[in-house]
């Protein structure tokens, strides 16, 4: 079995504090990392979570502001987790569109672009977490669909760029995860028994699930690695 070791290296995950990002940035601190998040709230402690363990940073990434002081108070950094998101209830007006792009693609350029030089410096990496929106339509969600589908096209577009600076650029995409986002779906028996018939794991999967898929993206392990995207859905897009 594959062991990841991270010592001496620091991760930064955004939206860390809760769901996907909590079991990204565990698994992280877990293999010797130490491990920066940001959240929207004030304190760590505002977190149902113990978040004790890693270094807590407010930032409110629908603000660009935000996002420059997340990047000076990180300092420098080797990994770089983009994964907050959000979804809106009406993503068919311009607002709610406004903010789902904001947060889920236009940050995760901006601190890609941010940290593209201490990056380049440390021979860092960077995994940004799409969805399976990012190759499927969800109707409801234009925004959502929208964000992940450019973000995955922005991951490719940065890696072959930035493969000559020595930075891998890749992303997760991770299907219906047992998280807040998704409970919606899953605490509706009509909505989950459907989902499940068309995943063909019949689950959701775990935050831990979608971690060891990014370990293993920004591990040495998968240095030949850069542009690409590792789908973890049970199955769900080869229907």
């Amino acid at each position: 079995m594959i062991q990841f070791d991270f010592s001496g290296k620091t991760t930064l995950v955004t939206g860390g504090t809760q769901g996907i990002g909590l079991g990204i940035a565990t698994a992280f601190a877990d293999s010797g990392a130490h491990v920066i998040i940001s959240g929207t709230r004030p304190e760590a402690s505002d977190y149902a979570d113990d978040l004790s363990r890693f270094n807590y940073i407010q930032a409110r990434l629908d603000q660009p502001a935000d996002r420059a002081k997340l990047v000076e108070a990180a300092g420098p950094i080797d990994i770089l987790i983009n994964n907050a998101g959000q979804s809106h209830p009406d993503e068919y007006s311009m607002e709610g569109y406004g903010r789902v792009i904001d947060v889920n693609l236009n940050a995760a350029v901006e601190l890609c672009y941010l940290c593209h030089p201490g990056l380049r410096e440390r021979g860092g990496t960077i995994v940004n977490i799409g969805s399976c929106a990012s190759f499927i339509a969800i109707g409801y969600a234009p925004a959502y669909t929208a964000s992940k589908t450019g973000l995955l096209g922005f991951t490719r577009a940065v890696a072959d760029q930035w493969a000559r600076d020595g930075v891998r650029v890749n992303m997760v995409a991770p299907g219906f995860i047992e998280t807040r986002m998704t409970a919606g779906v899953r605490e509706d028996e009509r909505k989950s028994e459907a989902m499940l018939r068309a995943i063909p794991a019949r689950r959701y999967g775990t935050p831990a699930e979608v971690a060891a898929a990014t370990l293993f993206l920004a591990a040495p392990q998968a240095s030949y690695i850069t542009g690409q995207s590792i789908v973890v859905d049970g199955g769900l897009l080869i229907r």
